[in-house]
C-alpha cells in the first residue's frame, strides 16, 4: 500500500509562493492519478488540483485556476503543487492522495475516490 508524505507547507504572507510536496512510496506511483485537496477549519475538505497518472491531463479548482500547478516527478516518486499569488483564503490543511487508475488520462475530482492520502502538511497566508 502507497505511503504519501507531504511537506513544504509553512507561513507567508498574501502573494506569495510556496510549493507543497508529496512524496510516496511504492512500486506503482507511475499509475497513479495524484490530487491535491485542502481543508480549512470548520469547512469540509474541498479538491483543489489532480493530474492523470500520464501527466497529461490536468484539472482545477476554480479558486485556484491561474495560480497554482500541479506536476509530477515519477522518477522521485514525487507530485508537486506550485502556490502562487497566495490569499489568506488558501489557509488550510494540504493533502495529496493517490488514486489507482486504470485508464493513463482520467482525473479523479471527488474524495472518495482516492485510495490513498498523506497526513497534511499546513499553509498559512497572512493578510
Amino acid at each position: 500500500q502507497a505511503q504519501l508524505v507531504e511537506s513544504g507547507g509553512g507561513l507567508v504572507q498574501a502573494g506569495g509562493s510556496l510549493r507543497l510536496s508529496c512524496a510516496a512510496s511504492g512500486r506503482t506511483f507511475s499509475t497513479y492519478a495524484m490530487g491535491w485537496f485542502r481543508q480549512a477549519p470548520g469547512k469540509e475538505r474541498e479538491f483543489v488540483a489532480a493530474m492523470s497518472w500520464s501527466g497529461g491531463d490536468t484539472s482545477y479548482a476554480d479558486s485556484v485556476k491561474g495560480r497554482f500547478t500541479i506536476s509530477r516527478d515519477n522518477a522521485k516518486n514525487t507530485v508537486y503543487l506550485q502556490m502562487n499569488s497566495l490569499k489568506p483564503e488558501d489557509t488550510a490543511v494540504y493533502y495529496c492522495a493517490g488514486h489507482t487508475a486504470l485508464s493513463s488520462n482520467y482525473v479523479p475530482l471527488g474524495n472518495d475516490e482516492y485510495d490513498h492520502w498523506g497526513q497534511g502538511t499546513q499553509v498559512t497566508v497572512s493578510s
